[in-house]
């Protein structure tokens, strides 16, 4: 019990620092226009039509990418169950719909993120149950 614990906690913070890394990396090779504020909220709400569209996909990409490592690495650890990546699944889930209401972005933004985010899971789903279920094959 305490392994799939540590695997959901782990789980998010590599699917946390994956995204955290590839958003740096969008707005490194997109970065925001001069005087902008992107560690305020209320600036980017006003000013999202300013925001670069690479930037913004790299967003995208980072959603996706996130829960998939973020499965993975839940999986990796767990070794006996695909619980835990669920857990991480559902938590990133919850992270990008609650980023959606906090910050207005165009339709295509969110039809976007939210094919990232399910291709993101099924790609997490099945590279997790390798981890599992692989290992258990193994064993037997």
């Amino acid at each position: 019990m305490l392994r799939r614990i540590l695997a959901a906690i782990a789980g998010i913070i590599a699917a946390i620092i994956t995204i955290s890394i590839i958003e740096k990396l969008g707005h490194v090779l997109f970065p925001y226009p001069e005087g902008a504020k992107p560690m305020d909220i209320e600036w980017i709400k006003n000013n999202i039509n300013l925001i670069p569209r690479g930037s913004m996909i790299a967003v995208i990409i980072a959603h996706g990418v996130g829960i998939a490592v973020g499965m993975f690495v839940a999986g990796l650890i767990s070794k006996t169950s695909i619980i835990p990546a669920y857990v991480v699944a559902s938590f990133m889930v919850v992270a990008t719909i609650a980023n959606w209401f906090m910050i207005p972005s165009p339709t295509w933004f969110y039809i976007a993120d939210g094919i990232s985010v399910i291709a993101g899971f099924f790609f997490g789903k099945s590279l997790a149950h390798r981890n599992i279920y692989g290992k258990i094959e193994t064993i037997r």
